[in-house]
């Protein structure tokens, strides 16, 4: 590994670290895989053998899909987008910490909510999580932008992000609604989830 101090787009104080992005995006791709485990672990089976007790556990199954898609998502646009950059320096190293460290919170706010799915507290936390996550991810790409303001493919591909701000609003309004009813909150996640569901055509050309 060497070190870069000069190189465009970086403050003086920030070298950049010329390794291959391809392995963040391992370590991270590993990480996501580890979450998904601890919420499939975390499905708890009906407590008996016919639809009633299916039924109780139709709220913890809808949330597990829902946090499913969530990080599947994440794993996919987190993967285009490392795959378009070209350079990293030590903020988008932390800044993809930041991201990993909300993400590793869905498998405690999935089991809240999947136990408690009619409590605003659970719903509110979950938004909490979402919006977090959300936030570390658009924080994620103004990174790479700053790490890589001399590739122009790139600047292209990311500067216009509205679904990336559209997002943290989405997730805010759900999380104060659910304290009016828990069943918007949930709306609202999914609405977000629907949005992203799709991956950023933007890098997919640029990668």
């Amino acid at each position: 590994m060497s070190l870069d101090s000069s190189s465009p787009g970086n403050e003086p104080n920030e070298p950049l670290v010329v390794v291959d992005p391809h392995r963040l995006e391992a370590f991270s791709d590993s990480v996501m895989a580890v979450i998904i485990t601890i919420m499939a672990f975390n499905l708890k089976t009906p407590v008996t053998a016919n639809l009633h007790g299916l039924a109780s556990r139709v709220p913890s199954i809808l949330v597990y899909i829902l946090s499913f898609v969530f990080v599947g998502i994440y794993w996919n646009n987190h993967h285009h987008l490392l795959r378009a950059t070209r350079r990293i320096s030590g903020a988008v190293m932390w800044t993809n910490l930041h991201l990993l460290f909300w993400l590793s919170l869905i498998p405690f706010a999935t089991a809240w909510v999947g136990s408690a799915h009619a409590n605003a507290l659970p719903a509110s936390a979950y938004g909490v999580v979402a919006l977090g996550a959300a936030l570390a991810y658009f924080a994620l790409q103004r990174s790479i932008l700053r790490a890589n303001s001399d590739h122009a493919a790139i600047l292209r591909a990311v500067g216009k992000d509205v679904k990336g701000i559209v997002s943290p609003l989405i997730y805010a309004g759900g999380l104060a609604l659910a304290f009016v009813s828990p069943y918007i909150a949930y709306g609202c996640y999914a609405i977000v989830a629907i949005m992203w569901f799709v991956p950023d055509r933007r890098l997919t050309k640029v990668a």
